[in-house]
């Protein structure tokens, strides 16, 4: 699956800030090493566990009430010594990722983050992989000259531990909707998300022994040494570069990198990459324009590539459903909070804001909920003017997460729409979403997101925690992944190629 854009600049943008940055204060004032008392600890745990009882609506929608307290006891019983943060913030994340709710995750605190932004000393596991069942292709190498872990190399283990044991340990860390594993095997794909979750578990190593079977078919074992971005001059020429852009060509890329249209008039095929839903990046704008050049120009299949498209606003999925859908449609059967007031409500972000946006837009019901009832009655109308009417391809797959699921279910069973690639890692029935503020622990200041509404798309659907599922299954495979083939988008154009011959 294609690596989303934004993931790609994020990690690039950690790496330069490691080579360049130069926030000398934060680096001799932080001390990442730096352990925090049980008392301490007790303290953001508490905090930690009364919002989640209080005001999670889906704490309990895939795991018992029962399982939920066993796992809060967990996570206290591992506060019996001081811990550093990255040792509780590891803790944070095991009990998180128990509720199987992609929404609500851990991170580091900011002074976490900014050390990491600044300091000269960082260091990077130096390998990404492609995951998926039972399988893990090498897809990058930091180390430039290594040609021995190409691109295609199938890994079996790593310090003499297998690969399924190194897969299954993270596994426990990783936030999904349900019991979605294509979303976790995506998160270990996406570029730099392994790295940095192996080594918070695992801890770093000088060297890395990898035991592989190279793209010629040998089994070897090599050793790769840990990678120091400040020794690469490619990476400083490379960041140069990037800083020498004007603020216009930085912002052109920007909004590139989230959404671009591609004509092949050849094939009268449009291809519309939309890598998130959120603010800022003018889709309004650019939604009305694609379609109207759809139109004009009669456009006979359409390519919504949303692989990485994690969400965001629900406006903006709402919109671009409106140019596909053949009949009027509701964005949920249910969206709720399930409680107004909210204890150590000094410790969320947007608080008061949030706060009023239950008072005023929604009502308690019978169930004894607080009801956003406007999403669940309302139908939207399809738009009129510059309306898609051809065949549409939907790419989707372990990225495809939140707002993205809102459309694609909204879409799915029109006869000219057709999704294709891998599960959503959204949850096909609902989620936990709206309102996500992040919540700041008082001593620690770790964080973490914390979802107040329960949203059901679709009531019919069968509540059995999986994503939207494809009509044309296109996963990875290792050929496919050694030439660096797009093999989703290969199998639409075989799909657009089949139905024109049929005409």
């Amino acid at each position: 699956m294609k690596i989303s854009s934004i993931m790609m600049r994020i990690f690039f943008l950690l790496v330069a800030g490691a080579v360049f940055a130069g926030c000398g204060s934060v680096r001799s004032s932080f001390n990442p090493n730096k352990k925090f008392s049980p008392q301490q600890l007790e303290k953001d745990y508490t905090v930690f566990q009364t919002l989640l009882e209080k005001n999670h609506p889906g704490l309990y929608w895939y795991t018992s009430r029962d399982s939920m307290d066993y796992y809060f006891n967990w996570g206290r019983e591992q506060i019996k010594d001081s811990l550093t943060e990255t040792q509780f913030r590891n803790i944070i994340a095991y009990v998180l990722a128990k509720i199987n709710c992609g929404h609500t995750t851990a991170r580091p605190s900011k002074n976490f983050s900014r050390y990491l932004d600044t300091t000269r000393d960082e260091k990077l596991f130096p390998l990404s992989f492609k995951f998926w069942d039972k399988t893990v292709v090498v897809t990058g190498n930091l180390h430039r000259k290594d040609t021995v872990l190409a691109r295609g190399s199938l890994v079996h283990s790593i310090n003499n531990m297998p690969m399924q044991k190194i897969v299954d340990t993270l596994f426990k860390f990783i936030s999904s909707d349900g019991y979605n594993l294509t979303h976790k095997y995506q998160m270990l794909s996406n570029r730099g998300n392994f790295g940095n979750l192996y080594t918070n578990v695992f801890g770093y190593s000088p060297r890395y022994q990898v035991a592989i079977t190279d793209t010629l078919g040998r089994k070897r074992t090599v050793t790769v040494p840990i990678y120091i971005p400040a020794r690469d001059t490619s990476m400083i020429s490379a960041v140069t570069r990037l800083r020498s852009q004007t603020k216009k060509e930085k912002k052109f890329q920007r909004l590139q990198a989230a959404r671009q249209l591609k004509i092949d008039t050849a094939n009268n095929t449009a291809y519309l990459d939309v890598s998130t839903f959120g603010r800022g990046v003018r889709l309004k704008r650019f939604f009305r324009q694609s379609f109207r050049y759809l139109r004009q120009h009669q456009v006979q299949y359409l390519v919504i590539d949303l692989r990485s498209n994690g969400g965001g606003s629900v406006t903006n999925s709402t919109l671009l459903t409106k140019y596909i859908s053949d009949k009027p449609f509701k964005v949920a059967d249910s969206l709720y909070a399930i409680s107004r007031s909210t204890p150590y409500h000094h410790y969320i972000k947007n608080y008061f804001l949030n706060k009023l946006f239950l008072v005023f837009f929604t009502r308690k019901k019978k169930d004894g909920h607080y009801h956003f009832g406007y999403y669940e009655t309302h139908f939207f109308k399809p738009k009129r003017k510059n309306h898609f009417n051809g065949k549409t391809y939907v790419l989707i797959g372990g990225n495809s997460f939140s707002a993205t699921t809102l459309f694609a279910e909204a879409v799915a069973k029109q006869d000219d729409v057709i999704l294709v690639g891998e599960e959503t890692g959204g949850g096909a029935y609902g989620n936990t979403a709206w309102l996500i503020p992040d919540v700041r622990l008082p001593e620690t200041k770790v964080e973490f997101r914390l979802p107040l509404f329960r949203l059901v798309i679709d009531k019919t659907v069968p509540k059995n925690g999986r994503g939207i599922q494809p009509e044309v299954f296109s996963g990875p495979n290792v050929e496919a992944i050694r030439r660096n083939e797009d093999y989703k988008m290969k199998t639409v154009l075989q799909l657009i190629e089949a139905d024109k011959s049929k005409q």
